[in-house]
């Protein structure tokens, strides 16, 4: 397979495929001991390259008996666009790979994230996701940036985040996914504020197999998936097709019928030139909306998605040092979310039945090109360009107009230095501007020092400038008597001049791996400071809405407190017994600044708890413990209204019997999510606030058990 951002060619990733070379541990570490080797470039005779690859992977397996730590480091390539060790990289990083992923049996990869240490996230509906780092996230958080090879998935339409539910992607496609956790706007933009989910898919000519599965179980589940690939001439292509559903969670109107389609494909035009192509889609519905909300303002619905995406890569390898990529995509999204909502006396003169939607479409253009290569024996160098264009549709999000286009242009670098037998040092920088917004530079240094082969320390400092949310700065919901035209509420109200928020980070990270029970601790000491933090808060409108009293109107704005996130994170990771796997992360966190309203939007301590045990004879199992601190989950579309969810505990479980029937592989799994109490996560603030009207202070909303028994056959 190759390696990340082929790094080698293309006849070694067919010796590969046809299993000459040990992908399952090398396929991560061989970039790293490339960059080691002398220079020289790639040549059209497989023969070299697979003996050379060969030579390698017995040097590596020479080197592995001296030094057990090798074997299981990885090479990432989210932190500085550099294939570069963990212990090596200018940031901490978690890797999860696809393996793992499937592993704990979760319909849903956000889920997944709450094994990452720093990671916290919730649902406030079964169909939604809130996945933030260090919380501190909106309704709809864009502290962090998601990425699919490559490419940004971030919504551009109304409220930015990502749409977790809608995304065109499938568990099964997914190689592994790199979790940059920390600033990273050096790497990939404003929205790498708190830090990087980077999914990167499996190639198309990895692992062929056609595989399909069947999943039912209690709240309505009966998922569908299938996988397959082929071959047309020089090109291998794989094709993924999912369709979810479900009830949700109970008492919720938060269904889900979703169907995903994804292709890709892989084209070798040269021995040092391949194509990747994606094309992917979704399409489907969630149930949204409280049957008891106040005006019907947030009325039972359901919401029709469809989204796209074309997406191509470019890569031209002339050495193992040189490489220039060329990223293309297109993603469109396009929304249909409408209700009507209902005003009676007392609180308006007559019965007045009020259209409402939160329809919208969206398409982002974005053009990449990036160039890689070693100026020197100990030096390697990234440097790039990207230019983006996003562009909205949302008449009745955007009362006052459309807002205008966005469009970004961004100039990055990093370079990385091995000034030292034992010492390395990472300097980078990018220079960003959004449309209307001023030109902001952000820099970062990192130096690592590897005390011993299991021991390294790092410690660095980075600076990063988050991209003003659109509906921030433009959005203007108004609503209005259809009769009179009458303005009824004013909820949001536009603030074209809010600022960017800026964040300053410094960080002391130790990476440990002992050779007892094959153990790996990563520890992250954090400081981060933020200024200018956008928070939602009262305002006056004019006119004054006629129902101002009970809907108040808001406005976005720039807080002049700094707000402070300092603490701890953690993840050990060890094996003490023959096929036994424990994963255990722990965070805990200080909040100050702004006041307790910013300081609940952060949990102050998670916790996570993994046991994976195969049985052999085909059983294999795992067992997770999740606890979350309160955390009250975003503003909420009632601001002036204070609501932290509990701390919960809860468990997830999957046990799993693999067997072989005319040399066809089949998995039967048994999986069960939220098996502690019912708790809520993500509270609905004008819910919540609806309810304490009427003097009911329950949570609004629980997640609950879902239990549910999977079937999968390999051909």
């Amino acid at each position: 397979r190759l390696a990340p951002r082929r790094l080698y060619s293309h006849s070694c990733k067919m010796a590969a495929n046809k299993g000459l070379l040990d992908t399952s541990q090398s396929r991560l570490n061989v970039s790293a001991t490339l960059r080691t080797m002398p220079k020289h470039p790639y040549r059209k005779g497989s023969l070299v390259c697979t003996l050379s690859m060969l030579g390698l992977l017995s040097s590596m397996r020479t080197f592995a008996a001296d030094s057990p730590f090798f074997e299981d480091l990885p090479t990432v390539l989210t932190v500085s666009r550099l294939p570069q060790p963990v212990n090596e990289a200018p940031g901490a990083v978690t890797v999860l790979d696809g393996d793992f992923i499937r592993a704990t049996g979760y319909r849903d990869l956000a889920r997944v994230f709450r094994l990452v240490p720093g990671m916290q996230v919730g649902q406030e509906r079964g169909d939604s996701q809130w996945v933030t780092y260090h919380g501190l996230g909106n309704n709809f958080p864009t502290e962090m940036q998601v990425l699919v090879d490559g490419r940004s998935v971030y919504s551009p339409s109304a409220f930015g985040g990502v749409d977790w539910s809608a995304l065109p992607l499938s568990i099964d496609e997914i190689d592994r996914v790199e979790i940059m956790r920390g600033t990273n706007s050096v790497t990939y933009g404003a929205n790498a504020f708190l830090g990087v989910i980077n999914i990167i898919t499996k190639h198309s000519a990895q692992e062929p197999v056609t595989r399909f599965k069947v999943t039912a179980g209690d709240s309505g589940i009966a998922d569908v998936a299938a996988t397959t690939d082929g071959h047309v001439g020089g090109m291998s292509v794989r094709v993924n097709a999912t369709y979810t559903n479900d009830d949700g969670f109970e008492d919720l109107n938060d269904s889900r019928r979703m169907a995903v389609l994804s292709v890709r494909a892989d084209y070798h035009v040269t021995p040092v030139d391949e194509l990747m192509f994606r094309v992917g889609g979704s399409s489907g519905t969630q149930g949204l909306g409280y049957p008891t909300s106040l005006f019907n303002n947030n009325g039972l619905r359901d919401a029709h998605n469809n989204d796209y995406v074309l997406h191509t890569t470019w890569t031209h390898s002339s050495s193992i040092d040189n490489e220039w990529t060329v990223n293309l995509y297109r993603n469109h999204e396009q929304v249909k979310d409408e209700w009507t909502a209902l005003v009676t006396p007392p609180f308006y003169p007559t019965v007045t039945y009020v259209p409402l939607n939160r329809d919208r479409q969206s398409t982002r253009d974005h053009l990449e090109v990036q160039n890689r290569f070693s100026p020197g024996k100990t030096t390697q160098l990234v440097w790039g360009a990207e230019a983006r264009k996003d562009h909205i549709d949302a008449p009745f999000i955007y009362a006052s107009g459309n807002p205008p286009d966005i469009d970004l242009f961004r100039g990055f670098s990093n370079l990385e230095w091995h000034f030292a037998p034992a010492w390395r040092a990472n300097v980078g920088a990018a220079y960003e501007r959004y449309s209307g917004e001023p030109t902001n530079l952000a820099p970062r240094a990192f130096i690592n020092w590897q005390v011993d082969p299991g021991n390294t320390l790092r410690a660095g400092y980075a600076r990063a400038y988050e991209q003003s949310s659109t509906y921030a700065k433009y959005g203007d919901v108004q609503a209005f008597d259809p009769a009179t035209g009458t303005l009824l509420v004013r909820p949001y109200v536009p603030n074209p001049d809010i600022r960017q928020p800026r964040i300053d980070s410094t960080e002391i990270g130790y990476l440990g791996r002992f050779k007892p029970w094959a153990t790996t601790l990563d520890v992250r000491l954090f400081n981060e400071r933020i200024k200018d933090f956008m928070v939602r808060v009262p305002t006056n409108s004019a006119p004054v809405p006629a129902l101002e009293p009970f809907i108040g109107s808001a406005i976005y704005t720039n807080i002049g407190e700094t707000v402070t996130r300092r603490g701890i994170e953690y993840q050990l990771n060890t094996k003490p017994w023959r096929g036994g796997e424990w994963r255990f992360t722990h965070t805990i966190i200080e909040r100050n600044g702004g006041g307790a309203d910013i300081d609940n939007r952060t949990a102050p301590y998670t916790a996570s708890l993994s046991w994976m045990q195969d049985w052999n004879a085909g059983w294999s199992s795992m067992l997770t413990a999740l606890r979350m601190g309160p955390m009250s989950g975003g503003d909420g579309f009632v601001p002036i209204y204070n609501y932290t969810a509990p701390a919960y505990t809860t468990y997830d479980a999957r046990i799993a019997y693999a067997t072989r029937f005319d040399r066809h592989k089949i998995e039967y799994s048994l999986n069960g999510i939220n098996l502690g109490k019912r708790h809520q996560e993500i509270a609905d603030r004008s819910q919540q606030a609806a309810q304490a009207l009427l003097g009911n202070f329950e949570p609004a909303n629980f997640a609950t058990r879902m239990v549910y028994f999977s079937v999968s056959l390999e051909m």
